[in-house]
């Protein structure tokens, strides 16, 4: 881990850390900043208090509709804050951005000329650049695949033919491992089908490439089953599940997309239970009426009636899900500054790869979570309480995540060098991935009651 020196951010004393700490409502969002810490010349714990208080009274402002001082506020931060100076002024600069493409929204015309073109956000190959360089600056992810795969493993003991659903786009380097893992299979590997659901081709045909390319070398029996969709318009027929296999299912940081759908002008109850949405395979079993379930609930049935052994999710723990901008906003600058402050201690500065992640994965989600309302907002962050009624409500059982899983993710959290990084066990088997004591995601595991 490099740390630059003379940086702002420590994972003791800086102003993002101090922050992440704080216990903020959205009504201290209408607290003013001192005077004295408008000045120009400040120390960076300052300069990072002063850009905090800035922030919280821009969103104030944009959500009352009061954009004259929203843009007072967004001047100031333009002084203080840089994509490129230290953690506490780099987040600063993506929560601005998002505050102003929200105060947009008051002139539709300068929005759409601003705001619409394509080519104005990262393509899907930066995107998918963006994720491989938080992976491998941050452990969350790598941890979160180790364990699903560990859940995997368990399950599907002595099965002879599997099939591996991958809601999350179709990375390759978690499937890598567990190919590695099938083949030590003291019984040999078994036939491994992997469905891997995404919007983009590109990347689903490159990451079957590289699967069946691994899979020979270690002769494991592998097909691999591309589906191109968006998760919301997914018809579970596509993913081919059939007699006599043994079902995983892995999600990671996709099921909030869903919440979005209810929101949408043109979603509705009823739309949610129909096949073709993904939600007509839900029985009374599951726990979900379909006439009444919301987009998520349908899912989560129509995926409990394919009958998984396991399936694991992996979420953000947050809650940027509340209608109040204030809110959310609040919520949203707290988790950011922890993921910003672990960037910071991960990569030096002027990293190239820590810049991908901050704008174009990090800065997309804030955008999302703060500047869009409606159907467009689908960066919906609920914390694990929320899906884990969601889950049991589907007819889902809880699956605790094994000691050794456990032992494994708090092993190569501590030889990554840096005490921020660490594993939290919860109730119930499931963990924790934290930056300090801040939970950044969940990982939980669960199968259908009738495997019990």
């Amino acid at each position: 881990m490099v740390q630059d020196e003379g940086s702002s951010s420590s994972v003791t004393s800086s102003p993002l850390h101090t922050f992440s700490a704080m216990p903020l409502h959205p009504s201290a969002t209408a607290t003013p900043p001192p005077p004295w810490l408008l000045k120009r010349e400040l120390r960076s714990d300052e300069r990072g208090l002063c850009l905090i208080h800035l922030l919280l009274n821009c969103a104030a402002a944009a959500s009352s509709g009061r954009l004259d001082a929203a843009n007072a506020a967004l001047e100031h931060i333009a002084t203080l804050a840089s994509p490129d100076g230290d953690a506490m002024q780099r987040v600063a600069a993506a929560f601005a951005e998002a505050l102003a493409r929200r105060a947009l929204r008051a002139w539709p015309g300068l929005c759409r000329a601003l705001l619409l073109p394509r080519g104005a956000a990262p393509s899907p190959a930066e995107l998918a650049a963006a994720r491989r360089h938080f992976f491998d600056l941050c452990p969350f992810l790598r941890l979160a695949g180790a364990a699903a795969n560990q859940s995997i493993l368990e399950a599907m003991e002595s099965e002879r033919i599997v099939h591996v659903v991958d809601l999350g786009g179709g990375d390759a380097t978690q499937w890598v491992e567990l190919l590695h893992l099938l083949a030590a299979r003291p019984e040999g590997p078994p036939h491994l089908r992997l469905t891997a659901v995404g919007e983009h081709r590109d990347v689903l045909a490159a990451t079957a490439m590289a699967l069946t390319k691994e899979a020979e070398r270690l002769d494991v029996p592998f097909q691999f089953n591309p589906v191109v969709s968006r998760l919301d318009a997914l018809d579970v027929e596509s993913l081919r599940v059939k007699t006599g296999e043994a079902l995983a299912i892995t999600s990671s940081l996709q099921l909030h997309c869903l919440l979005a759908a209810d929101d949408d002008a043109g979603a509705s109850a009823g739309a949610a239970g129909k096949d073709s949405k993904g939600g007509g395979r839900s029985s009374p079993e599951s726990g979900v009426s379909p006439e009444h379930a919301s987009r998520v609930d349908a899912f989560l049935g129509a995926l409990w009636g394919l009958s998984p052994k396991v399936m694991v999710v992996t979420e953000q723990e947050a809650s940027h899900n509340a209608a109040a901008l204030t809110e959310r906003f609040v919520e949203a600058l707290n988790y950011y500054a922890a993921l910003f402050d672990c960037l910071e201690v991960a990569a030096p500065r002027g990293s190239v790869e820590r810049a991908r992640v901050e704008r174009w994965m990090l800065a997309e989600e804030i955008k999302n979570i703060v500047a869009c309302d409606g159907g467009e907002r689908r960066e919906r962050h609920e914390r694990l309480d929320r899906w884990a009624a969601r889950m049991e409500g589907a007819g889902f059982g809880r699956v605790p995540l094994s000691y050794y899983a456990m032992l494994q993710a708090r092993r190569a959290a501590q030889g990554l060098g840096c005490d921020g990084f660490k594993v939290r066990e919860e109730k119930e088997g499931a963990f924790f991935l934290c930056w300090q004591d801040r939970p950044i995601f969940s990982v939980s595991a669960w199968r259908g009651r009738r495997f019990d």
